[in-house]
Parts: structure tokens; C-alpha cells; sequence
């Protein structure tokens, strides 16, 4: 195993921060050291298994890959973009704004591309990690240390394979959404689709659109659809969001307040959802065929599985070459599918539209007492993590899009912004040497985590089976029971007693200086109002 070394730019020491992805949260990551710590910043590197930066943006190429966020919303807030071609950014699209923003902040020489990140071990002796990557096409392994150790892995990384008997015997092409084999030509073909989730509804009716394709799509539980919201933007819209001040920021802004009103009186309140689940059953109605819609009328509550913008679904129902299948798969066989009542489907190519693993940790990630971090979630039932950040027993490891980050009604971009304040503010004393390390404290965590899932256990999130929850039907460890303004609020500044330290004197009598400010001065008492507020609002 050959020792790395880093010269471009020359560095003959290993960088101080290691991040692991090049995906949203990975690039956001190292633009915001070099919006906070200078341009000219290149402590840290970044590890990338795949041969281009975007992750899932880079991964998912199926017909249709659409964000169902806001373009503007789903970009980050220093770099907004005001010549997107339509109000929903597809795949390409989106890709070349991560490219676009990954060569405006010089990070492609800070990249290491086709490497994989096998271990990160934490030595207690050292205070810092030993990182072992691979290189993916020579095997080649090397190994380097981090002061600081960024996982930006994200949750829509590693595809979830239906758990059916018979899989591996199928004799014709098979693959997942997620990574699409433009290599199989569909027509003329039987095509299996398994699952109704979010992928599928974007691509199950542009591939419907030859009609030599025959479809059956197997589902277990109906969505609730609301009407199209994409469209294109006019040359007026880009015009005045080229030349207007402020246009664009307050575009995004508004995006923002109705992501939040979403959840306050959609989500968090029962009356207002009812009222809206009658408008997505009168859209389901008009729009999907009449021999269908007892089927496809969810009898669970608008919100407790993630809603779905139609993308034209619905109307394709009724192609005469496609058709839903809800009675359950036994097995799989080499020629085709047989149903739990029976009856044995013959086909010519299975897509998998089957999600994510969002409940695990694909990496070995071991920590000061010796266990990983997959071997923690294990020990908690499932992701468990302070704030969605850190985890007790992993010195400065920080999470991006950890455990409970995710969101229904907004931008994952958002989220990812409002944490990397939160760990910038970390990064900063130990890159200074004032700080060896942060470990946030057990007591820390369950406190978070009782907190979040009491907050969980009267929303609507725990009302049906979903791919929030641990194993399909464990906790919920995915979704954040509440408005970003709460979540923002929360990691606006560390609580520091909340981690264990190892600091020097001078860091010492920073924190006793903040102490006495803080008791002296009004805004601490008004920001504790606030505090109040910002949680009674949030339900």
C-alpha cells in the first residue's frame, strides 16, 4: 500500500480535511472552505469512487431524471443560476451546474476521481484518521491521514435490490433505475418495472411513449399524486432574473416560504392536509383510468410517504401497453415473473425501481472505542446521530445528510447549506490549532434523538410503512419532523457543552469569554424568545 502524496498544488504534508464524495453535499462542502478560508484554501481533499463529480445527479440517467425541488431552490444560495431552462432541473442539467460550480471554485485538482474510500480509522495515540482508499480500475491502495474527516455520502447512493426469490435466475436483462443500462433497447420488448416510487413515475411514461414496448408495472402501495407544477421559463423570466436586483434571491426565497408553509399546514396540520388530500384524489380521479382508481387512491394519510408531482403517470394509464400489477410477486423465474396468486408473466428485460439503502453506512468508518459506525446504528436500532452531524465515539467526523435530515416538503441543498455552517464552525478552531478534537457527548444525542422522535410520534410520519424508516418498517431515521426555520435555528451556533474537547488554554478562555458575553448581553435572552417561538410555530 503506497503512502499519498498530494502535489498538485505541492503539499508535502496530507491534507488536513479528507471528504468522502463528490456528490451535492461533497462539492458544497469544499466551495464553502473556499468562500469562508479563501480562494486560495487547499487543505483538504476530496475522494470520489466514480470518474465524475454530481453523485446522484451523475448516476441516475434514466428517462425523465428530474429534480421535483425548485430548480432555484435545489442550487446552491452563493450561486444561483438565473438561465435554467425550466422551473424543474432534469439530470443533464443539473449535472453540468455541479461541473460549472466544481471548475468555478478550481476544486477538480483537489479531487481524487476513481477512489474508493475503504476504511477510516480513528487513532486515539495520533488524534487523526488513517484513510484507505482504492483506485477503482488499477486496485492500487494508498493511505493518507485526516484531522478532519467529511462524509458526504449522501442517502441516494447505493441502490436497494428487491429481496425476491429467484432474482438471480432471470435469463433476460436486468438492472436498477438508479443505474440505468442504456445498452438495453426496449422495443419490441416485455418489460417488467418493479415498484411505484418517485424514479418510476418520471420514466415510466417516456419509455410507455413507443408503443412496442409492452409494460407491467408491479406495485404494492398506491401515491398520492398532486397536479404537474414543471414548466419552462419564458425569456422574460430569464430576462428579469438577468437584469432585475434581487429578482432571483427573492424568487428562491419565496420558493423557500412555501416549502415551509407546505409543512406547517400541510404536514403538521390535520385539517389543512385533509382538505389537500381531497384535492389529490379529485386529480387522480380526472386524470387516471376509471377501471384503475380503486386501486390507485391511497387509504393512508397525504404525507406520510413522500408526495408525487404527476409527470404525466396518470394519463399514460391509459396506453394500451401498460399496465399496473398489484397482486404481489412469489418469485422470480429465467423467463419472466410469478405473481402471488399464480400466475406466471413472461418477460424480456426487469427494471428495478426500487430505491435506496437509506438505513445502513457503506463504509468502515471505525471510531475511538473501536466499533464503525454501522455497528453504532445497529446498537440504536437503526442511523442515530446529534443533529444529523455527529455521532458520540467518532472524533471529528461530521456527517452531511446524516440520520433524520431528510426532508419531504423542501430543498435537500438547503439542508446541506444550513449543516456546513454548523461544521464550518468546528473546522475553523482546529485548522487554527486550537482544538485537537470534537466528540459530541452520548447524553447529547439521546437527548437530540428523544426529542426528534417525540416530535415524530405524533406527526404524520409514523402513519404508514415508508422508506423513512429503518428496514421499510423499523423507526423513522430518514425524514426531519419539522420546518428547516426550526432545524436552522437549531445549528445556527454549537452548543459546546453539548462535546467532548480537547482544546488549549486559549480556546479555554475563548469559551469563558463567550460565557460571560452571552449572561451580560440582552440578545442572549432575546435570542432565547426567539428560540420559543421558532418551536411553537414548528408544532
Amino acid at each position: 500500500m503506497r503512502r499519498e502524496s498530494f502535489t498538485n498544488p505541492p503539499q508535502a504534508m496530507a491534507p488536513q480535511i479528507v471528504i468522502i464524495g463528490a456528490g451535492t453535499g461533497g462539492v458544497s462542502f469544499a466551495i464553502a472552505l473556499k468562500r469562508h478560508f479563501g480562494r486560495g484554501f487547499d487543505d483538504f481533499v476530496i475522494y470520489e469512487k466514480a470518474g465524475d463529480v454530481g453523485g446522484t445527479w451523475r448516476d441516475n440517467i434514466y428517462p425523465g431524471a428530474s429534480s421535483d425541488t425548485p430548480i432555484h431552490f435545489y442550487s446552491l444560495s452563493t450561486d444561483l443560476d438565473p438561465n435554467w431552462p425550466s422551473t424543474h432541473g432534469s439530470q443533464t442539467d443539473t449535472q453540468a451546474y455541479w461541473r460549472k460550480l466544481t471548475a468555478k471554485y478550481d476544486l477538480f485538482p483537489r479531487i481524487a476521481f476513481n477512489r474508493r474510500v475503504l476504511s477510516a480509522e480513528w487513532s486515539i495515540k495520533e488524534q487523526l484518521y488513517h484513510v484507505v482508499t482504492e483506485n477503482v480500475q488499477s486496485g492500487e491502495r494508498f493511505s493518507t491521514t485526516a484531522k478532519i474527516l467529511i462524509s458526504a455520502i449522501g442517502i441516494l447512493e447505493v441502490p436497494r435490490f428487491p429481496n425476491i426469490p429467484g432474482i438471480s435466475s432471470f435469463k433476460g436483462e436486468m438492472f436498477h433505475s438508479a443505474r440505468w443500462d442504456t445498452g438495453v433497447g426496449l422495443s419490441n420488448k416485455r418489460v417488467a418495472v418493479i415498484g411505484n416510487g418517485a424514479s418510476a413515475m418520471q420514466f415510466v411514461p417516456l419509455i410507455s411513449e413507443d408503443p412496442t414496448v409492452q409494460i407491467t408495472e408491479f406495485c404494492r402501495t398506491p401515491n398520492w399524486f398532486l397536479p404537474p407544477i414543471r414548466a419552462d421559463y419564458t425569456s422574460s423570466w430569464k430576462w428579469a432574473f438577468n437584469n432585475i436586483p434581487f429578482a432571483l434571491k427573492f424568487c428562491r426565497f419565496t420558493m423557500y416560504l412555501r416549502s415551509e408553509m407546505l409543512y406547517l399546514f400541510v404536514f403538521a396540520y390535520e385539517p389543512i392536509r385533509t382538505w389537500c388530500s381531497g384535492i389529490a384524489r379529485n386529480y387522480i380521479m380526472r386524470t387516471a383510468p376509471k377501471e384503475d382508481l380503486e386501486r390507485l387512491i391511497p387509504k393512508y394519510s397525504l404525507g406520510c410517504k413522500r408526495l408525487i408531482f404527476d409527470t404525466n403517470f396518470l394519463a399514460a394509464l391509459h396506453r394500451p401497453n401498460l399496465s399496473l400489477n398489484w397482486d404481489g410477486i412469489q418469485s422470480i423465474c429465467e423467463d419472466g415473473i410469478i405473481t402471488k396468486k399464480g400466475e406466471k408473466l413472461a418477460f424480456d428485460v426487469i427494471i428495478c425501481a426500487t430505491g435506496f439503502t437509506a438505513d445502513s453506512y457503506p463504509l468502515t468508518v471505525t471510531g475511538d472505542a473501536g466499533k464503525t459506525v454501522q455497528e453504532y446504528y445497529e446498537s440504536q436500532f437503526g442511523p442515530k446521530a446529534y443533529l444529523g452531524t455527529t455521532i458520540p465515539g467518532f472524533p471529528n467526523l461530521f456527517l452531511i445528510a446524516g440520520p433524520n435530515l431528510t426532508t419531504g416538503h423542501t430543498s435537500v441543498i438547503l439542508t446541506e447549506e444550513l449543516q456546513i455552517n454548523y461544521i464550518l464552525q468546528f473546522v475553523k478552531p482546529v485548522l487554527q490549532g486550537l482544538v485537537s478534537t470534537f466528540d459530541v457527548t452520548p447524553r447529547a444525542t439521546d437527548a437530540y434523538n428523544e426529542l426528534i422522535h417525540a416530535r415524530l410520534a405524533r406527526s404524520v410520519f409514523v402513519e404508514c410503512l415508508s422508506w423513512y424508516r429503518s428496514g421499510g418498517e423499523g423507526k423513522v431515521s430518514s425524514i426531519f419532523p419539522g420546518p428547516m426555520l426550526l432545524y436552522g435555528w437549531w445549528v445556527r451556533r454549537p452548543k459546546w457543552d453539548d462535546y467532548h474537547i480537547k482544546g488549549t488554554e486559549q480556546w479555554e478562555q475563548k469559551l469563558r469569554y463567550e460565557k460571560w458575553v452571552a449572561l451580560l448581553s440582552p440578545l442572549h435572552y432575546l435570542s432565547l424568545l426567539v428560540g420559543l417561538f421558532v418551536s411553537w410555530i414548528s408544532g
